[in-house]
């Protein structure tokens, strides 16, 4: 007899979820304006493309700070500053986005199309 696979729906199987499963269930396209609020609360880092957005948001909630470190370093991941909001607010791109409480992780996608 093979056992049957747990539905992901019961709780159980929440709970066994990893961080990265859980963040990378939690992860959607936002735009911009949707950002604003965030960005005047100082919470919304960004992450450079080419970096996967969901091991950026694991390490932040596994607080590997040796990791972040090294992203800090090298620009790859930043708190988002003044200019990028005045460039975002000039092009209004879609973000690929996740909340790592207090934080909101953007990455620009880019193969975006403006939504108005």
């Amino acid at each position: 007899m093979v056992d049957k696979p747990e539905s992901v729906d019961s709780p159980d199987s929440e709970a066994e979820l990893s961080i990265e499963a859980k963040l990378n269930l939690e992860t959607g396209v936002i735009e911009w304006s949707e950002l604003v609020r965030h960005f005047a609360r100082g919470v919304v880092i960004k992450v450079e493309t080419g970096l996967d957005l969901i091991e950026v948001a694991d390490c932040l909630a596994k607080d590997d700070t040796e990791q972040l470190q090294l992203w800090l370093e090298n620009k790859s991941v930043s708190r988002a500053s003044d200019d990028d909001a005045r460039d975002w607010t000039a092009r209004e791109p879609l973000f690929w986005c996740v909340v790592t409480a207090p934080w909101v992780l953007v990455q620009e996608k880019s193969d975006h199309m403006t939504v108005h």
